[in-house]
């Protein structure tokens, strides 16, 4: 788990991370929002908080402002809020931050939400709304966006239900909503179901959401999971959809592929124009999808195959105005971003970025660090900003007693790396002279124990013994990893002098 922040520069093309004091505390699945309010805010709720072994797990409920201007945190204590949660969906509307669903699990339980929380960005106070009429069930992980007639829409998401002992049922949902202010009446809502026409995405779950620049809601890749009692299979997409709000019709966004191309098709431009026509209308005479084989190379040696179906060109959504001058340069272009869930999108200067995810093969799961755009006017093609590197992925094998272990906790997921680390380290301790982490020149106490906390915390559990309570490790692995960092601080002035 981290709690890091990071900036992209689209001008320099660079990451940089930025080290502010009193961060959040490290989670997955919160929510976060930018508004423009006091020169620039980031604003997160909720999440959770798995330990490598397991044995801690637990959701946050706590809001926290990063102040873009100053850059520094605050933590919000507002009471009347939200229940701990993650895999809420939460957006900036008018002048306040408007919450949705999500799911609380523990040891022994689970429940979904599908409750409405206000929060005013003038008073720093919550409110929880009871809009009239049908409204979605309980889900986590759905669409909600703010449309251009001032509603909120929500599509999808996932949930799951006790079906025997021991047994689940996840269910993906396609059904879709408008959350609506009244009229007359301050801080009154009305739910109301939609069926939009057009092509509707395919039932999935962790896909991505942004809005385009002439506020058309766009919708990317996920994952629809095959249960079965014993096992659990998972198809990815990496494909684009548009939700036109205004006409309330989705599409799906068909690039039309790099302009040299273009001429070597344009003399079978009236052919293009009516198979294009055809393939909206759902003729038979649509041109086949294009099935994409690549293969990665991991470091041990495995090789992973990703396949991709490319759609055909044909339509493409309603053409926005002519874009603003960019100054990315894409280090490639023409490949796609492979088929993937949970991937964060963004839209700047007519551009959409998709940055990561993960996906699955086998019963291996990989975490990218790909950057890619799309420049949403010319829908040409993708362009590669930062590829994805096999060598920096990490494969993590678990053996019977690590399987057992975290079977206790089932959102323990995000702590495999620590446990590849820990693993590691037993191998270490196994010698005579086990090697602490090294400091870096210049590193300050609190980096070096955001970055080296799992060891020592390993180190800690071997010396005190199963039985020791949780808040005790941690202080005397803090206090080792501090004893050690002075020890090498000392040892580095005395070699200076």
């Amino acid at each position: 788990m981290y709690n890091e922040l990071y900036i992209y520069s689209i001008r320099k093309d660079t990451w940089t991370k930025v080290d502010i004091p009193g961060p959040p505390p490290r989670r997955c699945a919160h929510q976060a929002v930018v508004v423009p309010q006091g020169g620039g805010q980031l604003w997160v709720f909720g999440g959770e908080f798995a330990s490598p072994d397991g044995e801690q797990f637990y959701h946050y409920k706590d809001l926290w402002v990063l102040h873009l201007a100053t850059k520094t945190w605050e933590q919000i204590r507002s009471t009347g809020g939200p229940s701990g949660r993650s895999g809420h969906r939460m957006v900036a509307w008018k002048r306040q931050l408007i919450l949705f669903g999500g799911f609380h699990e523990s040891t022994r339980d689970y429940i979904y939400y599908s409750d409405v929380y206000t929060f005013s960005l003038d008073t720093f106070l919550w409110s929880k709304l009871s809009p009239s009429g049908p409204g979605p069930t309980p889900r986590s992980g759905c669409l909600m966006a703010v449309t251009p007639q001032g509603s909120i829409a929500i599509y999808g998401g996932y949930s799951k239900q006790r079906v025997k002992k021991d047994v689940d049922k996840g269910t993906q949902h396609s059904d879709m909503f408008l959350l609506k202010p009244e009229e007359a009446g301050e801080g009154k809502w009305t739910w109301t179901r939609i069926n939009p026409s057009g092509v509707k995405p395919t039932p999935r779950s962790g896909f991505s959401v942004a809005m385009a620049p002439n506020h058309q809601i766009l919708f990317f890749g996920g994952v629809c999971d095959e249960e079965e009692e014993e096992s659990l299979e998972g198809s990815f997409f990496n494909d684009l959809y548009v939700y036109d709000a205004a006409r309330s019709r989705w599409f799906t966004a068909q690039l039309k592929g790099p302009k040299s191309d273009k001429k070597k098709r344009r003399r079978g431009k009236v052919e293009e124009q009516e198979g294009a026509t055809e393939q909206e209308n759902g003729a038979t005479g649509a041109p086949e999808p294009l099935e994409v084989i690549k293969e990665v190379v991991a470091e041990d040696g495995t090789v992973i195959t990703i396949k991709q179906v490319l759609a055909p060109s044909g339509l493409v959504p309603q053409a926005p105005p002519k874009p603003e001058d960019s100054a990315v340069e894409a280090s490639s272009a023409g490949q796609e971003p492979c088929p993937r869930s949970n991937a964060m999108l963004a839209v700047k200067h007519g551009l959409l970025y998709v940055y990561g995810g993960m996906f699955e093969a086998g019963d291996r799961q990989v975490t990218l660090s790909d950057l890619y755009c799309l420049d949403l006017h010319k829908m040409e093609e993708w362009r590669t900003l930062v590829e994805m590197d096999p060598k920096s992925q990490e494969w993590l094998e678990e053996t019977d007693s690590e399987e057992d272990s975290s079977s206790d906790e089932e959102g323990a997921e995000g702590g495999d790396k620590d446990q590849e680390e820990d693993s590691s380290e037993d191998s270490a301790e196994e010698g005579a002279d086990p090697q602490h982490p090294e400091v870096a020149p210049g590193e300050q106490y609190e980096e070096y124990l955001s970055r080296t906390e799992q060891y020592w915390l390993k180190l800690a559990r071997n010396h005190m013994g199963p039985d020791a309570k949780e808040k005790k490790v941690l202080k005397v692995a803090q206090a080792m990893a501090k004893a050690f960092m002075d020890d090498a601080v000392q040892d580095i002035a005395q070699a200076k002098h």
